[in-house]
């Protein structure tokens, strides 16, 4: 499997909540996750992040669409950059507070870099989540 198909299909099982059992056949073993916001300042690691991803599955942000996905493929040390586009209505239960039925629309950015053997050995996602929780009315 080239990098390039690595990364895409770890980034489509991410976003599509398999959690660790759909992902962790594209990453390298200890591939660890940089992040600097909350919800994730305890997650550390690939498997850790793709398994709270999972948990969105239940999560009471509803409507999520990814309209936007770019891929940097053109030097093999580059690391692949993914923009995703995060649209949901906090409309159930199960969040931090009850059902605002406040929206969010906002970006994210994986930056996946793959080993020698086109496997994910770090990933940064860059959010702004505060923007998120506060249109949310979570903060």
């Amino acid at each position: 499997m080239s990098a390039f198909e690595t990364a895409t299909d770890f980034f489509h099982a991410c976003e599509t909540l398999k959690g660790w059992e759909g992902c962790k056949q594209y990453v390298a073993p200890g591939g660890r996750v940089f992040r600097s916001v909350e919800p994730l300042v305890d997650i550390d690691t690939v498997e850790g992040y793709a398994n709270w991803m999972a948990a969105l599955g239940s999560d009471p942000c509803q409507a999520v669409v990814t309209t936007c996905i770019r891929l940097h493929t053109m030097l093999r040390c580059v690391p692949r950059f993914f923009l995703r586009p995060f649209h949901g209505t906090h409309s159930g239960d199960g969040g931090p507070v009850p059902p605002t039925n406040q929206q969010t629309n906002t970006h994210y950015v994986y930056v996946l870099t793959l080993d020698e053997n086109d496997l994910i050995s770090s990933m940064v996602k860059v959010w702004n989540a505060p923007w998120a929780l506060g249109e949310l009315g979570w903060v």
